[in-house]
């Protein structure tokens, strides 16, 4: 069974261009992954938006890539209680949550956790390179 952990690190700029860093585990080897998205930002969801469409192109490049189960740990406790039923949806974000849903219950299992100490260094990468607009 392939199994992963990927601690995710996002940013988007104001006209919706998204970069994400990945820490990608196995029990076999680590490594550090780049992963483009794109996002229709809404300024009343104050970057509520940008999560999820990190987080669904994410979790699609690995499911793509064969993972049967997987951890997500961001830096965005509102996601995470999002996911966990804890926090009503936002109308406009109701799409962007079933899509992540739908490449989330791609795996036999997938776990979404907030862990700000794993992907706070990714997510300072991400919008490092969101406001120079270069590959970090």
């Amino acid at each position: 069974m392939k199994v992963i952990d990927a601690a995710v690190g996002f940013a988007a700029d104001d006209f919706g261009n998204g970069v994400g860093y990945v820490d990608l585990r196995t029990p076999r080897a680590q490594r550090v992954a780049r992963v483009d998205f794109s996002v229709q930002r809404i300024p009343a969801l104050l970057g509520r938006e940008v999560g999820y469409a990190a987080l669904t192109a994410v979790a699609k490049r690995i499911a793509d890539s064969g993972f049967e189960e997987a951890s997500f740990r961001v830096a965005d406790p509102q996601l995470v209680d999002d996911l966990d039923g804890k926090a009503e949806i936002p109308p406009p974000l109701t799409l962007a949550y079933v899509n992540l849903r739908c490449q989330l219950n791609r795996f036999r299992l997938a776990t979404v956790l907030a862990d700000e100490p794993a992907a706070d260094d990714l997510a300072a990468r991400a919008r490092a390179e969101v406001t120079l607009h270069v590959a970090a």
